[in-house]
């Protein structure tokens, strides 16, 4: 039976990544904060169904609470898929309807889906039918030059009706031609308000807001009218602030852990790593390059990290000559 905590409201996420999140990083994510949910990239139905399973759907027990997201339109595929995370344990399915890329396009999926939220609703009913986990929709509030509040509104009524409770909403158009997914994430204007009316339209579903959130106090803010936020790139890149949201955001005691503490747990982990599955430190050391940032001689101990003729090295060793690289410098 699993944890009654896993089961409890999620307040905090950290948002689905391409190339980010993966079970390192999700791994590292984890010694920072024990409450906020996390996400997989995004994983397609294709992968899946024809594909590597194990390496798609592996992690690690500590990851918990790990939401998966899948990547699909087939109501049937992403039946199949949801059938494969439950069995893996995951905590939640998410399905994507936010993504703009062209190569996600070109697969009928991600924010293009946003024009179709009878498919949409099809495939959530496909998947609440056949898993017991919740089933969750990540979107914009609109694509291209769509930007009537009635657009989004009339896609999370449709899609609640096939028995999503739980919105995530990146609170910005996309833009399916004439931006890069980089541009997606800072051209189009944030329009808050949007999920907010949203929350006070449904006020019996789920919502959490995501996008350009950089401090606790804009967090705090929004979730005294919403349910959750989520946090992407500042997570990413400034990862300590995490080692606060438990405190914070979920009443806990402060956090006593210190930035060595999780350099050295992430070594153990690297070497684990290394020894079960011949994973290369370099691998997993990129995602915790943020983790000094702000102090003096962050810049040095990333360099370190990131000196590819370390890589032979066993990565406690890499540690040291980071610590005595910076030591040296002050």
């Amino acid at each position: 039976m699993r944890n009654a905590s896993l089961t409890a409201p999620k307040i905090l996420s950290v948002a689905p990544m391409m190339d980010w999140t993966d079970r390192h990083c999700r791994y590292f994510h984890r010694l920072l904060t024990r409450r906020a949910l996390l996400y997989t990239e995004m994983v397609t139905t294709g992968a899946l169904i024809h594909g590597d399973v194990p390496r798609h759907l592996r992690f690690n027990a500590e990851e918990h609470p790990v939401a998966l997201q899948l990547g699909g339109s087939e109501p049937a595929d992403l039946a199949h898929c949801a059938k494969l995370g439950e069995a893996w344990r995951y905590d939640e399915i998410n399905i994507n309807c936010g993504c703009p890329s062209e190569r996600v396009q070109r697969g009928a999926f991600g924010a293009c889906l946003m024009n179709e939220p009878q498919l949409v609703a099809d495939c959530v009913k496909a998947m609440v039918d056949v898993v017991d986990v919740p089933v969750t929709v990540k979107h914009r509030i609109g694509i291209d030059k769509i930007e009537s509040y009635e657009f989004v509104r009339d896609f999370v009524g449709r899609v609640s009706e096939a028995g999503c409770s739980t919105f995530i909403v990146h609170a910005r158009n996309a833009w399916l031609k004439g931006l890069s997914p980089k541009q997606n994430r800072e051209v189009p204007p944030l329009r808050y308000e949007l999920v907010h009316r949203l929350k006070h339209d449904f006020p019996a579903l789920a919502f959490s807001i995501n996008g350009g959130f950089a401090d606790t106090a804009q967090m705090q803010a929004h979730l005294r009218l919403l349910d959750g936020v989520m946090i992407g790139r500042e997570a990413y890149h400034n990862p300590w602030s995490l080692s606060e949201w438990d405190a914070v955001f979920y009443g806990e005691p402060p956090s006593t852990l210190t930035r060595e503490a999780v350099e050295l747990q992430m070594c153990d982990y690297m070497a684990r790593e290394a020894a079960e599955h011949g994973t290369p430190w370099s691998n997993i050391a990129r995602h915790m390059l943020g983790l000094r940032n702000g102090l003096a001689g962050a810049r040095r101990w990333r360099q370190v990290w990131s000196d590819h003729k370390l890589k032979t090295l066993p990565p406690h060793e890499v540690m040291d000559i980071a610590h005595e690289t910076v030591a040296a410098a002050q």
